[in-house]
């Protein structure tokens, strides 16, 4: 057999269900060869990046990894920042790029790989010679579980097209991880989380990405209503229990004016499977007073601005918990904290945002399109939010708990949650979606607007579309500079998604946009809704940052 043979039945092998990329002569006989396997969905983009970004999307909403590949050369180059996106998203990726043939030096895409991997944060793994096939794939698989973050997995084309003996089965990476075994806290550590709970008056839980993983929230709400405590979550576990009481919403610069007066109150804070980075504890101002429990299952996590928590406990965030509250309820602990009608009152309208914008004829609030859109969508549909100046908006106004959101503000980029998004439907079995994001972002990727109307993909991408670099304008406009500079026009971008085989819709009204909307609802698939806002309402965050206003 060939060793392309050979790499495609190990990734297979691997549990590899789904594929994203774009062929070229590095990598067609290996996808030919996994496409004769069968069993594995192939799904080809118009963008090398646009299968990052898909893989990236497949594994933060699995958290499996994501699989994705490319040719050799400007194949990979044309990765660089999905690459960065996912590595500082810490998503487990693998991606099968071909390499220049080893023998061949003056080959024309020859291309240091290695060294480009390293400077994009991913880990690198080379397909060195015939016999090495299969312990090269099972270590990328390996690495990118282990260390949660995307490897390369390079295969030279003469490596590729050499003949290997195939007598011995594969053997997956699965065999080289521990069984799984949850972590649980040590009784001295839990002792001391303990005491610390004691003393507090004015308590607050945070919980992440790594609370969700776990199944922690019946424990997490156990433990509030002992402590009457405030629920807070990290920007990445947005809305998640916000239908219960006491819920404050994001903690860091997008919690509401409500929400932080009282952390500026609290006096414990309880992290639970959040970073607790600068972000997060807004560059440690929101909790000027408190002392810190941090419960993660990493070996210990340094906080924003080079903290360590008061108390950390290794475990798994549910197991700890439970734990945790199981020694306070012994011990007979209880306390009332937050937890009190004036308080529950003032956090059910905390999202009203009564500032005066400035509304352009012929565009929108971006307030009450948030809030239109969060109506009239379901909640079983999943929410994507893309970064820029629009998430000032979108991350503030949509407040429905739904069966996920994903927000993002990896590396700064954006661009990015459009292929997200796509490969997040594929992770979900075709489930619809709901992406959020602006006109600049969308115009990166438009013509993978095509792959989601090749493979029928129910998404509904709302471009908050301000014909501009938002976030730009606003600070150009706050120091004088000449905001016109930032000002890009742009066509009709639903017209677009019509040519090319989706719907779409330009839209300048909020009862044009919920009428858009509702249609996709009853008949889900590729749909694009221009929704024109206006260029000079200001966002919370950015009247914030560039006014110091609340308000």
């Amino acid at each position: 057999m060939k060793v392309y043979e050979r790499l495609a039945a190990a990734f297979k092998a691997e549990g590899v269900t789904h594929t994203f990329g774009m062929m070229g002569d590095a990598n067609m006989h290996w996808m030919n060869a996994l496409g004769e396997l069968g069993g594995v969905r192939m799904l080809e983009v118009r963008h090398e990046g646009v299968a990052l970004g898909m893989a990236d999307g497949w594994a933060r909403e699995t958290r499996t990894p994501g699989v994705c590949t490319t040719t050799c050369g400007p194949g990979l180059t044309q990765l660089a920042s999905a690459l960065m996106v996912a590595s500082r998203a810490s998503s487990p990726i693998v991606t099968f790029c071909g390499e220049h043939p080893m023998r061949d030096q003056d080959y024309h895409q020859k291309f240091d790989q290695a060294a480009f991997a390293a400077a994009c944060e991913a880990g690198f793994v080379r397909v060195a010679t015939p016999e090495y096939a299969d312990e090269a794939v099972r270590k990328a698989f390996y690495l990118a579980k282990l260390e949660s973050r995307p490897i390369i997995l390079s295969a030279p084309i003469d490596i590729q097209e050499a003949t290997i003996d195939d007598d011995d089965s594969y053997v997956p990476s699965a065999t080289l991880l521990p069984s799984h075994r949850l972590l649980h806290a040590d009784l001295q550590t839990l002792e001391e989380a303990a005491s610390i709970i004691f003393s507090a008056k004015r308590p607050v839980i945070v919980v992440g990405c790594g609370a969700i993983a776990s199944g922690a929230g019946e424990a997490v709400q156990a433990l509030g209503k002992r402590i009457g405590a405030l629920i807070a979550t990290s920007l990445r576990a947005k809305n998640w229990m916000a239908d219960k009481d006491y819920h404050a919403g994001v903690s860091g610069l997008y919690a509401t004016k409500t929400a932080i007066e009282y952390f500026e109150e609290a006096d414990v804070v309880i992290a639970v499977g959040a970073s607790m980075n600068r972000y997060t504890t807004e560059h440690g101002y929101l909790y000027p007073n408190a002392r810190y429990i941090h419960l993660d299952q990493k070996a210990h996590v340094l906080m924003g601005m080079g903290r360590s928590a008061d108390c950390y406990l290794q475990t798994d965030a549910r197991v700890g918990i439970e734990a945790l509250d199981a020694l306070l309820a012994k011990r007979g602990f209880s306390n009332t904290g937050y937890r009190d009608g004036n308080v529950l009152e003032r956090l059910a309208n905390q999202y009203e945002d009564n500032g005066t914008l400035i509304i352009e004829p012929g565009t929108m609030d971006p307030r009450l399109l948030c809030r239109a859109l969060d109506e009239v969508v379901p909640e079983n549909v999943g929410l994507v939010l893309g970064s820029g100046a629009h998430a000032g908006f979108s991350v503030m106004n949509f407040t429905r708990p739904r069966s996920f959101v994903h927000a993002t503000h990896f590396f700064g980029c954006i661009g990015q949650m459009f292929p997200a998004a796509m490969g997040m439907i594929q992770a979900t079995g075709n489930k619809p979606l709901m992406l959020i994001d602006g006109d600049a972002s969308t115009m990166m990727h438009l013509s993978d607007f095509d792959t989601a109307v090749r493979y029928k993909m129910p998404l509904l991408l709302v471009v908050f579309n301000d014909q501009a670099l938002g976030a730009e304008y606003q600070k150009m406009v706050a120091q004088n500079m000449n905001a016109a500079l930032s000002a890009i026009p742009t066509p009709d971008i639903g017209y677009v998604a019509r040519a090319l085989g989706g719907r779409g819709v330009m839209a300048t009204t909020v009862d044009e946009v919920r009428a858009a909307a509702a249609e996709w609802v009853k008949n889900p698939g590729p749909m694009i809704i221009d929704a024109r806002i206006s260029r000079k309402a200001i966002s919370l965050k950015h009247r914030r940052l560039l006014y110091g206003k609340d308000e």
